[in-house]
Formats: C-alpha cells, structure tokens, sequence
C-alpha cells in the first residue's frame, strides 16, 4: 500500500534535500540545528505526502512546513535564553566592504525570527515579495516592512560600513 507512496516520497526528498538543507542553515545559522529543522519538516511532509504529492506545487508546501518549523521551533523556551560565562564584547565592524557569510550570519541571528525569514526568502531564496507573503501567510505589506526594519537593523549593526549588498531593492 505505502510502497509506491513511500518510493515517491524518497525521489522527492533526494531532490530536495540540499535545497532544504541550505534554506534552513540559513534560517537557524547552525547546521546542527538546521539539520534538526529539515528532519521534523520532513516528519511532517511524509505524515501528509498522500496529499502532498497530488498537489501542483508541493515545494511551496514543503518551503511552508520548513518555514513553520523553524519559527515554531524560535518560540520554544529554551531558545530565549542564553548562559554566558562574562558578557561579551561589542563586535567591531568588518575592516573590509566585504561581508563573509560568518559576519552575515552572525547578524541575521540577531535579528528576529520573522525578519529573518523574510530576508532570506527575499534575498537567499529569491522570491518575490508576493510569494515570501505567500509562503509566510502574511500580507505583502508585512513583508515590506519586516524587509525595510531588517535591512536598516543589519546596517545599523554595521554601522557606517554597510555595503551595497545591504541597499533594498
């Protein structure tokens, strides 16, 4: 019965896998955690795929449940709090106008899980403001805003050396 299903189900992820893998290392900045994310999207995609793989566009419903997981997994408790052993420096700017994906990160995880998301569906993802609202279930006006509040919370994190990666479009 699920041989068929099941066999569809392992094409479809072999193919996706790295895409998802990567869209979610973006959104969490750990590969660990990351790999935590795709592993319970992937739960919930193959509790749903009899539906899923009649579906026109299953990889927007895939994008979805990956989407979801990561914000649901940013309100857990244990993700709010943070045990240091000092309080830790101010990080100084860059001294190049290049940004390396570490500083990039390093600031995207500073950011809130929603601004997050948006920016890398916008500019990682490459999705239209339309399918980031979409793929959020938000308005396109929320979009914009988490996109201009993102932007101008990651310049003011780099101060007076913001390049023009940063600049909106």
């Amino acid at each position: 019965m699920w041989g068929r299903d099941e066999r569809e189900f392992r094409e479809f992820v072999e193919a996706r896998l790295p895409t998802m893998r990567r869209s979610a290392y973006l959104l969490c900045g750990d590969v660990h955690e990351a790999d935590d994310v795709v592993s319970v999207a992937l739960a919930k995609l193959f509790r749903h795929w009899r539906r899923v793989s009649h579906m026109e566009h299953p990889d927007a419903y895939v994008r979805r449940i990956l989407l979801t997981t990561y914000l649901d997994e940013r309100r857990r408790p244990w993700r709010q709090e943070r045990l240091v052993e000092s309080v830790p420096e101010p990080v100084p700017p860059p001294e190049s106008d290049v940004l390396d994906r570490m500083t990039l990160l390093g600031l995207l995880a500073r950011l809130s899980p929603r601004r997050r998301a948006v920016l890398v569906l916008r500019f990682f993802e490459d999705l239209s403001i339309e399918q980031t609202a979409e793929a959020l279930q938000c308005a396109t006006g929320t979009v914009k805003a988490h996109t201009h509040q993102g932007l101008a919370e990651l310049r003011a994190m780099l101060g007076q050396r913001a390049p023009a990666l940063l600049e909106e479009p």
